[in-house]
């Protein structure tokens, strides 16, 4: 019996493709980086399955690339703003997705990176590389405290309680959030407040945000958000680069509106060398690091291949995204 076509467009970690080779005729993107745009569609074409990467645009141009053999698209993230869902759904194409496992990983990330950027520890590092320090200043890198200031968590979904519960736990700090329903488990366990987005930009000591990518916030750190921060604010992003305006973002550093930023993604990724948030001072930058853990690398993995496997075969995928008439 011939095995459904799948093609996974990156080197995952070996116990998903495992999976996916027991079961399906696999073609696995060999290099380090992602397909080019040609490359992809081409790959693709006459696929039943695709297991996909943020990187990879899976839109109705990519549908029609792979033709009407396709049945699934598993993406391996808990995002899918790559994915054209509605389309997908409109053809009977599942689109799965890698929930819940990344949770605790990305929240540890969005912690470490709100201490980095309150604390200047990209500025102290950089002085040590550098051969710059040269001794001990008691006026030198001063930052801000944590205990007692007041948390905004813009998205309280998993990944947000989390990050949320960490902070409130650990420097009693008090959390508001948006949210486009209340949170019963952040309110009762955090005594945390919903409040609107203005009240929260203006609220906040520290930002964390924890949105989905969609046109309606895209962009949604633009100049007028940096306008009604306080001029102390730490500005926290794990989420997606395209829900901060990043030429804002650089002004508002620049310029003393906020205090400092640091960024787990951006838009695109990577960013070139000379752009300006890579120099600034006041901005860390890590590598899209939220997941990088052993344990939760290897979950997604699990969680992706069985869905790919699934939809080939026309079972229930394991998670799926949105649903197919």
């Amino acid at each position: 019996m011939t095995k459904p076509r799948v093609f996974v467009s990156r080197k995952i970690p070996p116990n998903g493709i495992e999976v996916v080779a027991r079961h399906c005729d696999v073609e696995v993107w060999p290099g380090d980086g992602p397909p080019s745009r040609p490359e992809l569609l081409r790959k693709i074409a006459g696929c039943d399955g695709v297991l996909s990467l943020l990187s990879d645009r899976m839109d109705a141009e990519a549908m029609d690339a792979a033709g009407a053999n396709l049945k699934v698209i598993s993406n391996f993230a808990v995002g899918f703003n790559n994915v054209d869902v509605d389309e997908a759904n409109r053809r009977g194409i599942h689109v799965g997705n890698t929930p819940d496992v990344l949770t605790d990983a990305t929240a540890d990330v969005a912690v470490a990176l709100l201490l980095a950027a309150t604390r200047r520890l990209k500025e102290g590092i950089d002085q040590v590389r550098t051969g710059q320090w040269q001794t001990w200043d008691p006026n030198g890198f001063l930052g801000g405290d944590l205990k007692g200031k007041t948390l905004g968590i813009v998205g309280m979904g998993r990944i947000g309680l989390e990050t949320a519960r960490r902070l409130a736990a650990g420097w009693q700090m008090d959390v508001v959030y948006t949210s486009r329903t209340n949170k019963p488990d952040a309110d009762g366990q955090l005594g945390a407040r919903r409040v609107t987005i203005d009240e929260l930009l203006a609220q906040s000591d520290f930002i964390s945000i924890h949105a989905d990518l969609n046109p309606t916030t895209e962009n949604l750190f633009a100049a007028d958000a940096f306008e009604k921060m306080k001029s102390s604010a730490v500005l926290i992003n794990t989420a997606r680069g395209g829900l901060i305006d990043q030429d804002a973002l650089v002004g508002a550093l620049r310029d003393g509106q906020i205090r400092a930023a640091g960024l787990d993604v951006t838009s695109p990724e990577p960013l070139s060398m000379d752009h300006p948030l890579v120099g600034l001072p006041n901005c860390t930058i890590v590598p899209h690091i939220g997941s990088a853990t052993h344990q939760a690398r290897h979950d997604m993995a699990e969680i992706a291949a069985a869905n790919l496997v699934a939809g080939v075969h026309g079972d229930p995928l394991r998670c799926e995204v949105g649903s197919v008439a």
